[in-house]
């Protein structure tokens, strides 16, 4: 590595990637580059799109460990007994968590309802009755709104808000500052967050139940230390704070979209494993190299590839 290299980068960075906010490499445990841009720091947190789902992700794998939830072959409906089933709808009966978690779960649209969900009072009710339809379980679909029926999962499971469970049994074991609840009322709430530069803290819809596939603020600095969970076998300070065959699991092809390999919400790679979120955000994780790469992004329609950056730029600097 060499100043002039590292300067080259981030003129890249600054010329094609103009949305990048911030980029923190670890490697072997040490935190080996770091750089912000446009005016944010290393304090400001910002909105890491579906990187949520993979925490998410953790958040099973730990209430499984715990046992508040059996295993990943439960049936949805399993935590949902009072849910109406309409007439003459069968596959969603046959849905399982293992089905959400590899997004091979089926749902009754061609493109997800993003407003009349987030502008609707129970977000996992209005997730659970777009599950189903004439799709056959088992086919690749990713979904946003839908892995909310997650969320009502770990809150029932749990007798917890999702971000208390965290809060416990996550960002306080990794000295990541608990964010706050960001009720999302209306279509006006929706977009503001998304657009708002200096956002913080964890969407949730009015009943209190945080968002799963999208909403979490974190920095830099705290999704570096979600992927050394990670890269550690799902150690942190010498406690076990995920399981390791959870990680195993989550982080080995389980569906695949296309051509790209999907584990339990996170995405394997040639090199690794990623956690992917729109506009940009990256928690990206080679074992090989015992690397971490994580870059924070605001919020920008169709950015570039992050991963193309990352395997062609950034890694053969360090």
């Amino acid at each position: 590595m060499n100043n002039n290299s590292i300067s080259n980068f981030e003129d890249l960075v600054k010329n094609d990637y103009s949305n990048i906010a911030g980029i923190a490499i670890a490697k072997n445990e040490s935190l080996v580059y770091e750089k912000y841009f446009d005016g944010y720091t290393q304090e400001d947190v910002l909105h890491v799109a579906s990187v949520t789902k993979s925490i998410i992700s953790a958040l099973i794998g730990i209430a499984i460990d715990k046992g508040y939830v059996n295993n990943i072959e439960e049936k949805v409906l399993t935590f949902f007994p009072d849910y109406t089933i309409k007439r003459g709808e069968k596959t969603i009966q046959n849905v399982t968590i293992k089905d959400l978690l590899t997004m091979t779960a089926p749902f009754k649209y061609k493109s997800e309802p993003y407003t009349k969900v987030y502008s609707s009072d129970d977000w996992v009710k209005a997730a659970l009755d777009l599950l189903g339809g004439k799709s056959d379980v088992g086919e690749f679909k990713y979904t946003t709104v839908g892995i909310n029926i997650l969320s009502g999962i770990l809150t029932i499971a749990t007798g917890q808000s999702v971000l208390d469970f965290a809060e416990e049994n996550l960002f306080k074991p990794l000295e990541i500052k608990v964010p706050n609840n960001v009720i999302i009322q209306n279509k006006e709430d929706y977009l503001a967050f998304l657009k708002d530069k200096y956002v913080t803290g964890w969407v949730a819809d009015p009943k209190g139940v945080n968002s799963a596939g999208w909403g979490l603020t974190l920095t830099p600095r705290d999704m570096i230390k979600i992927g050394q969970l990670y890269l550690n076998g799902g150690v942190w300070n010498g406690k076990q704070i995920v399981s390791f065959k959870w990680i195993e699991d989550s982080t080995t092809e389980k569906s695949r979209w296309l051509d790209v390999p999907y584990g339990y919400l996170w995405w394997v790679v040639d090199d690794g494993y990623a956690a992917l979120g729109d506009g940009g955000n990256v928690i990206f994780i080679n074992p090989k190299k015992e690397m971490v790469v994580t870059i924070a992004s605001c919020y920008m329609p169709r950015a570039k590839d992050r991963i193309e950056l990352i395997r062609k730029h950034l890694m053969p600097l360090f």
